[in-house]
C-alpha cells in the first residue's frame, strides 16, 4: 500500500540537510539540440531565451535555454565527435544529463555533498563579470546524471556566463506551463535503496512516500518506489526499481533502451489543465490513452470533484485523491526515438 512517511525531523537519522531552494534547471544531451529547441518551442511552447555556441566562442558545444513560467530546460548538443556529450547522445539517446539544484551557497553546498561521499563530476567554479557572480559545481547521481549546484542570486546574466540572450528567434505560444514538480528517475532491480540511501546520506533528503508493488502494478508490470524529499517541499525526486511481472516492465525497457539509470519523467505544473492539455493536443502532443472503464467509475473512487469527467475523459486526464484535496494528471507518450524520457502534466486541487 502507499506508505506516508513522516522523517523531516530525523532524516537521515540527523544528517543536516544540504539547503536547496529548488529546481534551477534540466538539460538534455541531444543529438541535435536546434531541431531540439524548435520542437520544445511549437510542441510545449516554450521561449528560446539564451544561447551559446559557435556564435558565442565555445567550439565543444551548443546550447539552447528553454523557458515556460520558472521552468529552465536547456538542451545541449556536441560540435565535436570526441566529447562527453556526443558518448551521452550514443549511449543513451536524448535524455537528461543535469538536475541543477538553485542553493544560496554553493561552496558550502559542493563540498559538503563530497565530504559525504559524493563523486565529483566537475569542481566547482566560480564566475565574476559585468553581470555579477555566478557559482557551479556538480556530482554524480544514478546512472550517467548528474546535479549542478548553481548559486545565482547575485547574477543578472542571460542564463550563465557564455551564453547571450535570444529575442524572437524561436517565441513559442505558452500554454500554461509553471513549475516542475517533481522528477523521476528509474534504477536497476535491488538499486532503489542505494540511490536513497544516497540521497540521505549526502543530501539529508527523507522519504517522503513509498510505492510498493501492489500500488503500482498491473497483471504484466510492476514497480516499487520511494519518493525523496526535502524539508521545504522544493525537490521530489521518486526513485523507481522494477518488480516482478509476467511481462518486462516498463521500467525495466526503459533501462534496457536507456543502457543505464536515468531520469524517467519530469512532472510541470499547471493551474488549468484541460486547457494546457487541449492545447497540447492541438499542437500534436501525443498522450497515454486511458479506457472509458477508468471514468466510469471515477466518482465511486474519489468522491466528488470540479472537473467535467466527460471533458477529462475526451482528454485522458486522471484523477487521485491525495491529502487535502485531489490530483489532476496525464503522461504523455516517450518524446524520444527510444521509449525512455516522457513528460507528466499535473495540477493539484485543495
Amino acid at each position: 500500500m502507499v506508505k506516508e512517511i513522516v522523517e523531516r525531523q530525523a532524516a537521515a537519522s540527523g544528517v543536516e540537510e544540504i539547503q536547496v531552494d529548488g529546481f534551477d534547471h534540466v538539460e538534455f544531451y541531444v543529438g541535435n539540440a536546434l531541431q531540439a529547441s524548435y520542437y520544445y518551442s511549437r510542441g510545449f511552447g516554450f521561449d528560446l531565451v539564451a544561447y551559446k555556441g559557435l556564435e558565442t566562442g565555445d567550439r565543444e558545444q551548443v546550447s539552447y535555454v528553454m523557458k515556460q513560467g520558472s521552468v529552465q530546460m536547456v538542451l545541449t548538443g556536441a560540435l565535436t565527435p570526441e566529447s562527453e556529450i556526443a558518448d551521452h547522445a550514443h549511449k543513451h539517446g536524448d535524455g537528461v544529463k543535469a538536475i541543477g539544484f538553485r542553493v544560496r551557497d554553493a561552496k558550502k553546498a559542493f563540498e559538503t555533498a563530497i565530504e559525504r561521499g559524493a563523486r565529483v563530476h566537475k569542481e566547482l567554479e566560480e564566475h565574476e563579470d559585468e553581470n555579477g557572480r555566478f557559482l557551479c559545481g556538480s556530482v554524480y547521481t544514478y546512472g550517467d546524471t548528474i546535479h549542478k549546484f548553481i548559486e545565482r542570486q547575485d547574477y543578472n546574466g542571460p542564463f550563465a556566463p557564455g551564453f547571450k540572450s535570444v529575442e524572437k528567434k524561436c517565441e513559442g505560444t505558452p500554454v500554461g506551463l509553471m513549475s516542475i514538480d517533481h522528477i523521476v528517475g528509474n534504477v536497476e532491480v535491488e538499486k532503489m535503496e542505494y540511490w536513497v540511501d544516497y540521497y540521505k546520506k549526502v543530501f539529508g533528503f527523507y522519504v517522503y512516500q513509498y510505492f510498493d508493488k501492489d500500488d503500482i502494478s498491473t497483471q504484466y508490470s510492476a514497480l516499487v518506489s520511494k519518493v525523496m524529499a526535502n524539508k521545504s517541499g522544493t525537490i521530489k525526486m521518486p526513485i523507481n526499481e522494477p518488480s516482478e511481472g509476467l511481462r518486462k516492465s516498463q521500467i525495466q525497457e526503459y533501462l534496457d533502451y536507456y543502457t543505464a539509470g536515468g531520469v524517467q519523467h519530469i512532472a510541470i505544473t499547471t493551474r488549468d489543465i484541460i486547457k494546457t492539455v487541449g492545447e497540447l493536443h492541438k499542437r500534436g502532443v501525443e498522450f497515454l490513452t486511458v479506457p472509458q472503464s477508468y471514468y466510469d467509475s471515477l466518482t465511486e473512487r474519489v468522491g466528488e470533484i470540479d472537473e467535467d469527467i466527460e471533458e477529462l475523459a475526451k482528454l485522458g486526464i486522471l484523477v487521485d485523491r491525495e491529502s487535502g484535496g485531489y490530483l489532476l494528471q496525464i503522461f504523455t507518450k516517450p518524446v524520444e526515438d527510444r521509449p525512455t524520457l516522457f513528460f507528466e502534466i499535473i495540477q493539484r486541487k485543495g
